[in-house]
């Protein structure tokens, strides 16, 4: 690899000097396996999750270290015209996040593993893992120590970097925070292809840049991950609401325990809604009998709309199992759900963390996993979910959703301010997230334009209804709208942009800053 790249080095240089006309990556040409021409993986990195967007970049490059990383980049920031480098895990974004027009995507994820294999220290409680492994593999790799990470996301086939460049969140957050407050150091390729070690005492504005940064000011190559002792079974439970206020003020106390000990608290708080009569028994509701369905219109208190629940307590093998449901007894009697509602089970943990990945398989094998995916995840300001609930969920929405709706409560002090996420200015908001498949199956209410449409709708509603929304996982066409986005944060952004990334050469396909050769470049 070295050799190519010093070549290449080499060649941009005496563009500079003598002011050739080629363009830089005309040049990336080399028998090396870890800069791939090959059309198949130029198609594979054309293509994400959202499966809303292809744009083939010129070239894959399958790095051995850190150091190949760095060279790439390097490349593009010295060379005279310049080209775009973006980072790519497991391909899970959703709006081509992860593309590089005219570029090179770095595949960080692969089928041949991580470069460096993850590195335990029980005594010191965290874990050394590659940017592109998955955390799947990070914690098979840390239970063989009886540990695990403290933050989870719901799936766990995602990439250690990809997560951490946007916040990393599920149930555990109202308690631990995102996963982007659980980390002591990364390594960085940062836009100048200089590889800078930081930490919240140790370069910590990169650091803080990075954390939910959506790869814009590097490339995140190593993490240090905070570990806990794992449990090793999980009491999973669901209760359901017809009246959304009683669901909320729940959820709100539930969150509002996180500072209590592990006997006095749940560990995992999320929740979902059910506008569609066919999803309580499907897909992630599975969890409900089929010898018992559910059915919306027995139960629900003069609509169509209910809300579920969802909460765990972990334990572990030698705890006293009469202490177990001693603590859950005494945690569901502050609660007001539906009266026998309560749906119960007992599982090992791994399975409990993994259980999106059961349902995708489950999908995979119904062609319902490879469509288009047009997400929408929004934080709601606390002050506003009612009327959010009002507006979308018993308004905008039909009664065909083609996927979950998740909704959920966390607390803004478990958030770094100085990190690049934004999200509401009020101590305790909410994750609405529209987990919607489009299917071209004649049905209407299902299609990709129909389901785009109702996303483009929910966002007027709020900007109309001045509902102080956030994107997660944010996507946005104009400068402007992305300048709305972050507000008062958006000249720091703005600043270690230019510190970190001054020619714009990283993730551009956030469209958030136009690279500085974009005049030279073919396409956008």
């Amino acid at each position: 690899m070295a050799p190519i790249l010093l070549l290449l080095s080499a060649i941009c240089h005496l563009i500079v000097i003598v002011g050739l006309t080629l363009h830089p990556t005309d040049f990336l040409i080399g028998t090396e396996p870890q800069l791939s021409f090959n059309r198949t993986d130029l198609h594979s990195a054309s293509l994400d999750f959202g499966k809303m967007t292809s744009i083939e970049p010129t070239a894959v490059l399958h790095p051995s270290s850190a150091a190949d990383v760095a060279k790439i980049i390097k490349l593009a920031y010295e060379s005279g015209h310049g080209f775009v480098v973006s980072a790519r895990g497991h391909g899970h974004s959703i709006n081509g996040q992860s593309q590089a027009a005219n570029g090179v995507v770095v595949q960080m994820s692969g089928s041949s593993g991580a470069p460096v294999a993850p590195v335990v220290s029980e005594k010191l409680m965290y874990v050394d893992v590659w940017g592109g492994e998955l955390w799947i593999d990070v914690l098979k790799s840390t239970l063989q120590y009886g540990l695990a990470p403290k933050s989870w996301t719901d799936y766990l086939y995602l990439s250690v970097g990809g997560t951490l460049s946007n916040a990393g969140i599920s149930g555990q957050a109202f308690n631990h925070g995102p996963q982007i407050s659980n980390v002591h150091e990364v390594d960085v390729v940062t836009g100048k292809g200089e590889v800078v070690t930081c930490a919240e005492n140790k370069n910590s504005e990169l650091f803080h840049a990075v954390m939910g940064g959506l790869g814009q000011f590097g490339i995140i190559t190593r993490a240090r991950i905070a570990l806990e002792a794992s449990p090793q079974r999980v009491r999973w439970i669901r209760v359901l609401y017809s009246n959304f206020s009683v669901f909320t003020h729940d959820q709100e106390y539930l969150i509002s325990l996180h500072g209590q000990p592990s006997s006095k608290k749940f560990d995992y708080v999320e929740g979902f809604v059910i506008v569609d009569e066919g999803l309580i028994n499907n897909w992630r509701s599975s969890f409900f009998s089929p010898s018992n369905p559910v059915k919306i219109s027995s139960i629900a208190d003069g609509g169509n709309v209910l809300y579920c629940l969802e909460i765990t307590k972990n334990y572990y093998n030698h705890s006293d199992p009469q202490s177990v449901d001693q603590e859950v007894d005494a945690l569901l009697e502050q609660l007001n759900y539906i009266p026998a509602s309560v749906f119960t089970t007992d599982l090992p943990y791994v399975e409990f963390l993994d259980r999106v990945h059961k349902a995708e398989l489950k999908l995979r094998s119904k062609g319902l996993w490879d469509v288009p995916h047009p997400w929408l995840n929004l934080f709601v300001p606390k002050s506003r979910i009612a009327d959010f609930d009002q507006g979308v969920f018993k308004g905008i929405l039909g009664n065909k959703t083609s996927g979950p709706i998740l909704i959920y409560p966390m607390n803004k002090n478990k958030w770094d301010a100085e990190t690049s996420v934004v999200t509401p200015n009020e101590e305790v908001f909410y994750l609405v997230a529209l987990l919607r498949s489009a299917l071209q199956n004649g049905d209407e209410a299902l299609t990709l334009e129909r389901l785009s449409d109702e996303n483009r709708q929910i966002i007027k509603f709020c900007k109309d209804e001045k509902i102080d929304i956030k994107q997660y996982l944010p996507h946005y066409t104009t400068h402007e709208d992305w300048m709305d986005h972050y507000g008062e944060k958006w000249p720091q952004f703005y600043k270690r942009k230019m510190e970190f990334d001054p020619r714009h050469i990283l993730a551009t396909g956030q469209r958030i800053f136009e690279p500085s050769f974009i005049s030279k470049m073919k396409s956008w």
